[in-house]
């Protein structure tokens, strides 16, 4: 009797762990469609993270990735804009920014891409309580 209940347990387990398909297929974006907007057919990437501007080295980063930021006009410009939400030098700004990614040449160090600002969009302070930062004090 216990084997024919564990037999129909396990039966009923297996039937009901069946796969469910999408009723509602996703098409891919064409590249070369004429329905897509200038936006999205100038090469730019919509990019949202921490940006830090300190001692020669601009750094955005992410929720998935580290870039490099180019150091040009439109880099300074942002970090004008960050320089209100900073108490130190130091301190992160969450960012959002369009800009266009490219690989590091490969006898450069640092992180494997790097971002070249083309658009800001958006400059706020970032979360105190997310800011995991240690500091060396001297006494």
């Amino acid at each position: 009797m216990k084997k024919l209940a564990l037999l129909l347990l396990s039966l009923i387990v297996l039937i009901s762990c069946k796969n469910d398909k999408k009723t509602e297929e996703t098409k891919p974006i064409d590249v070369d469609s004429p329905n897509r907007t200038e936006k999205q057919s100038d090469g730019l990437t919509l990019l949202k993270g921490e940006f830090v501007y300190y001692a020669d080295a601009a750094v955005l980063q992410t929720h998935r990735e580290v870039y490099a930021v180019i150091i040009d006009d439109k880099m300074h410009e942002l970090d004008k804009l960050a320089q209100q939400y900073k108490n130190e030098a130091t301190d992160y700004v969450t960012v959002s920014i369009r800009g266009k990614i490219t690989p590091k040449p490969t006898d450069e160090e640092g992180w494997p891409y790097r971002v070249a600002i083309k658009e800001i969009l958006n400059v706020t302070a970032s979360n105190p309580e997310a800011n995991n930062v240690v500091k060396l004090e001297s006494k």
